[in-house]
């Protein structure tokens, strides 16, 4: 199934500037140089500089972090990460690409809340606010996996770019997530990879020491990468493929295939929003937020169940139902009668939504 979202303003995608080479000329002339006469130095210095994420300065004007955000650092395998969380309910995770940040995802933060979700944000390791200046596909991926352990399951993943080829290769090593939202997916990161190393001219040895280098370092095979094809996930949730056909970063082809080759994948085209500007496009985060709330446990009142309960559905039942509040309270008030607390033993159901 797919749909098309339509064209919004496409002349500012034809303005694109294209990227700026990720190694400047004088380097790229000595690694050209260097991988025929040294080739296992020259492919541990390309190792470097490709695990190297750029550090764009944000722009708080078109990269709004939302407000009201609880921040904490999380422990990860790669060093601690930032993390934003905002509202309460099952767990929505949003992972940005490479060279990105949280903020890049914030349009999504408010419609999940207001669905009755928790919204979580983390900058991955060498990005952002988060420590480290390398980085890579499986960083990415066990970060997030350190992050879902922290927070909670994840009833979603919405990634973006890389995030999503990151997301992949974590739930292959064992991640859980109810449902994915993938925008601008590559399906095969390393082609990044065979280009940044044609565009230094390594030589065929050189190549094959950053390999090696990668894999010793990331303990993790350039073989997992790639999202396609689908292998190592026995039920692949449901997916939304969201990617735009003038993306410059990662052909929409990408997106048609992955969308193809994934069971029940959904798939939302969109035209002249490129790679970074669908992420804040009113249509797209309305057909993502009504995507990710479709199967999310409900109560009473038609809002997502948080693991703790609603929070509605808990003062129904101390207010209107008082035999469930004296179930709920009767263990914790002989408990403060028998230690001789008059206070502790007044019955008072005790709520708790984190």
């Amino acid at each position: 199934m797919s749909q098309e979202v339509p064209d919004h303003n496409k002349s500012t995608n034809v303005r694109q500037r294209r990227r700026r080479p990720p190694v400047p000329l004088l380097w790229r002339a000595g690694l050209a140089i260097g991988s025929r006469v040294a080739p296992a130095l020259a492919g541990r210095v390309a190792e470097t500089l490709f695990f190297t994420p750029p550090r764009p300065r944000p722009r708080p004007s078109t990269d709004p972090l939302p407000a009201g955000a609880r921040h904490r650092l999380v422990a990860t395998p790669a060093g601690e990460v930032a993390v934003w969380s905002w509202g309460r309910g099952p767990a929505v995770y949003l992972l940005h690409g490479w060279g990105g940040r949280a903020q890049q995802l914030g349009a999504l933060v408010a419609p999940l809340v207001d669905r009755g979700f928790r919204v979580v944000a983390l900058d991955a390791p060498g990005h952002g606010a988060s420590a480290g200046r390398r980085s890579s596909g499986p960083e990415f991926a066990r970060s997030l996996a350190a992050v879902v352990e922290r927070f909670g399951p994840a009833h979603a993943v919405i990634a973006h770019s890389l995030g999503a080829a990151a997301t992949v290769f974590a739930m292959r090593e064992g991640l859980a997530v109810g449902r994915l939202v993938f925008v601008g997916p590559p399906a095969d990161p390393l082609v990044w990879a065979h280009r940044f190393a044609a565009a230094l001219g390594l030589t065929r040895a050189a190549r094959e020491e950053l390999q090696r280098q990668s894999e010793r370092r990331l303990r993790a095979r350039w073989a997992d990468l790639p999202l396609l094809p689908v292998r190592g996930l026995p039920e692949p949730p449901p997916l939304l493929v969201v990617h735009d056909r003038d993306d410059r970063e990662v052909p929409w082809q990408d997106g048609a295939a992955i969308a193809a080759a994934w069971p029940g994948a959904r798939r939302v085209d969109t035209v002249g929003l490129g790679h970074q500007r669908i992420l804040r496009d009113p249509a797209v985060v309305q057909a993502v937020a009504e995507f990710v709330a479709e199967a999310a446990p409900t109560c009473g009142h038609g809002r997502p169940r948080a693991a703790d309960g609603c929070e509605a559905c808990a003062l129904e039942a101390e207010l209107f139902a008082p035999d469930l509040r004296r179930d709920v309270t009767r263990s914790e008030g002989a408990r403060a009668v028998s230690a001789g607390s008059p206070r502790a033993a007044r019955p008072a159901a005790q709520w708790t939504v984190e």
